[in-house]
């Protein structure tokens, strides 16, 4: 069991229940043409207080329409927000959960065309648009509207506010040398480029009430050149604590950093914890770290070993609400974990559509799910194929009582998926295969393995429905000389099963999502590698957080990748091609294997034998048309519900 983790803490003027906050996310959904929150969002707050964690905070309220991060967030910078506030305070207020709002100004990170910054000097990613620098008279008006914002929130019954000053929006553009080269009170020495932070926090605690408690979030580590480092950190903790600071949230990165806000799979769990463990050691106030914490053992630890006294958890709350009531039970088994793709929420919001999550696709939609009459009435369900989406819809089938039985023609469950986790980098695409293979365990849904789909099997069973999720398989491509080279030719598929091997000096066919994660796995034990990619782009299909840490390997790696190629032919041991506006054809020769990793086709011969049976067949998942995570078990969910 947890020691330390559901402990009660003092924030300020809050005696908060345990350890957990849910860290502000610019969800993307749920508010009206005014920008005033709506029951999507009120519903999407109710559920994770139900959850049981201690904190609560609502991300990307703006203080000005200058600043917002995001077309679809919460404002904070007229008094008519505060009806619908309150209306989402109430409905929380039952469940026993500090909630707040995250105060921010998203500067030369903002998604509006006329954007301001310190100094004129445009985002160095992500952002593109000519910046403005501020006036002294607007950098005033804006301290005023942090304040005014508070104001709001505490009078529509929030417990509590959060200064946002980290991840290169306009608080941390202001301290940052990189982005701040003004000449007057706001810019040059230290003092000065912090001045608008402490000339900040002074106005919210003024407006709002002393009593009120005000956190702040600060990059421990913008991890850019010439940007915010741990040593400033450290320096300004003593003084934030000083000026009344109830809490300091430790974050790190801002767009275009080395080390990103959000980092995916490939980074280490807890990466930005020895931030706040520095921080810690210079102020008495209470420390919040965070960084993809994911593990309640790990979080637990963290706390016992006094690397800080709080920890944030943002894309685990998202994908399981109940997080923190089953990890306080010890069901850590239950929890359904966040695999770090990045995907549904950090690429859908910087794309400005609505966030969700790959492995939960009830986000956004609990408004509608908290409504719906849950009877049903029982059916035999036969689920053919258990990999991820076979698995999720079997699984909720089970839970909404249905009886099912699952076959699986391999001798394992998980699909593709499961040899997608063998990449590096990449094993945490297991969690969420181990998460429905316990989940049926604990429902008494056992798999048939080496049993394919036959005519004697459907007779057996006699469903109501059948459900295929009977994945797919690598499309082989047809090019001149391919298959008459000398080189050994392979599937990606078959590479990561082990079924075949490649040699020393390897092709890659293929430059998506597949493509560049073989090539990894090739490359990292040492082979040469390179990669053809066909189409115009890479990897499209995973998300930049994800692809970008992805690339960074392909390049310590030193694999070749070459896009818009037009395959001329094959040879015995390599291939001629040429790349879109390139005059020349480039030759590659002494290559020993070819994998193909391109285009994946449906693998639906099951579906033939509906019309020996009664049952009604449905598709979802790679069965129906080959896509990523996301669709899977999204399909799988609805599939499940749809049926009564």
């Amino acid at each position: 069991m947890l020691s330390h983790l559901f402990n009660p803490i003092r924030i300020g003027s809050m005696d908060v229940k345990n350890r957990l906050l849910m860290s502000a996310m610019s969800i993307n959904f749920g508010v009206d043409e005014n920008c005033h929150v709506t029951d999507p969002l009120m519903e999407y707050f109710v559920e994770r207080a139900k959850g049981g964690v201690g904190m609560m905070l609502v991300g990307g309220g703006s203080v000005h329409p200058g600043g917002q991060e995001l077309p679809d967030l919460p404002q904070m910078y007229d008094d008519s927000c505060i009806p619908s506030l309150r209306t989402m305070v109430e409905r929380v207020k039952p469940y026993d959960v500090k909630f707040g709002v995250q105060l921010m100004h998203g500067g030369r990170q903002s998604y509006l065309p006329e954007k301001v910054a310190p100094s004129a000097i445009p985002a160095p990613a992500v952002v593109k648009g000519e910046v403005r620098a501020l006036e002294i008279e607007e950098i005033r008006e804006l301290v005023s509207c942090f304040g005014e914002a508070a104001r709001r929130c505490r009078e529509a019954g929030f417990d509590f506010v959060e200064i946002h000053g980290a991840h290169g929006y306009l608080i941390n553009q202001f301290m940052a040398p990189n982005s701040n080269i003004r000449m007057d009170e706001y810019g040059g020495s230290f003092e000065n480029r912090t001045r608008f932070l402490f000339e900040i926090l002074e106005a919210v605690r003024t407006k709002a009430g002393k009593d009120f408690p005000v956190g702040l979030r600060i990059n421990g580590n913008d991890y850019i050149e010439n940007g915010w480092e741990l040593k400033d950190t450290v320096r300004l903790a003593p003084g934030l604590e000083k000026a009344g600071a109830a809490y300091l949230h430790i974050s790190g990165g801002v767009y275009g950093s080395t080390e990103l806000t959000i980092p995916s799979m490939y980074t280490p769990q807890g990466c930005f914890v020895h931030l706040a463990e520095a921080v810690k050691k210079v102020v008495e106030l209470p420390v919040i770290t965070v960084g993809r914490i994911k593990d309640p053992r790990h979080a637990d630890r963290i706390i016992q070993e006094g690397k800080a006294d709080m920890v944030a958890l943002g894309r685990s709350i998202i994908a399981d609400p109940r997080y923190p009531a089953k990890a306080e039970k010890g069901e850590f088994d239950r929890i359904r974990p966040c695999v770090g793709c990045c995907l549904g929420c950090i690429h859908a919001v910087l794309a400005k559509e609505p966030g969700g999550c790959v492995v939960n696709p009830n986000v956004g939609r609990e408004y509608r799910l908290n409504r719906e009459d849950g009877q049903v009435i029982p059916r035999k369900i036969l689920v053919v194929g258990a990999g991820p989406a076979g698995m999720a819809a079997a699984r909720l089938f089970a839970l909404r009582g249905h009886d099912v039985t699952v076959c699986e023609k391999e001798e394992a469950s998980g699909g593709l998926l499961s040899l997608a986790a063998k990449a590096p980098g990449r094993g945490e695409l297991d969690d969420i295969l181990n998460f429905f293979r316990q989940e049926l365990n604990r429902l008494g849904v056992g798999i048939c393995f080496n049993t394919p789909l036959t005519a004697g099997f459907l007779k057996e069973i006699n469903p109501d429905r059948v459900i295929l999720a009977t994945g797919s398989m690598p499309d082989m491509p047809v090019i001149k000389g391919l298959f008459q080279s000398k080189m050994a030719l392979v599937t990606n598929v078959d590479l990561l099963r082990g079924k075949d091997k490649a040699g020393e000096k390897v092709i890659v066919l293929g430059g998506g999502m597949t493509g560049l994660i073989t090539a990894d796995f090739l490359a990292d034990p040492g082979k040469e590698v390179v990669v053809l990619n066909r189409k115009k782009s890479f990897a499209e299909e995973m998300s930049s957080n994800d692809r970008y840490y992805l690339r960074e390997r392909l390049k310590k790696n030193k694999v070749v990748l070459y896009k818009n190629v037009n395959i001329r032919s094959f040879s015995d041991d390599g291939v001629v091609f040429k790349v879109k506006g390139e005059s020349e054809a480039v030759t590659l020769a002494g290559f020993d294997t070819v994998v193909i990793s391109e285009k994946q086709q449906p693998v639906r011969d099951a579906k033939k034998l509906e019309k020996e049976s009664r049952a009604k067949f449905h598709f979802i998942g790679d069965a129906k048309s080959p896509r990523h995570l996301m669709y899977c078990i999204s399909e799988a969910e609805e599939i499940a519900c749809s049926i009564d």
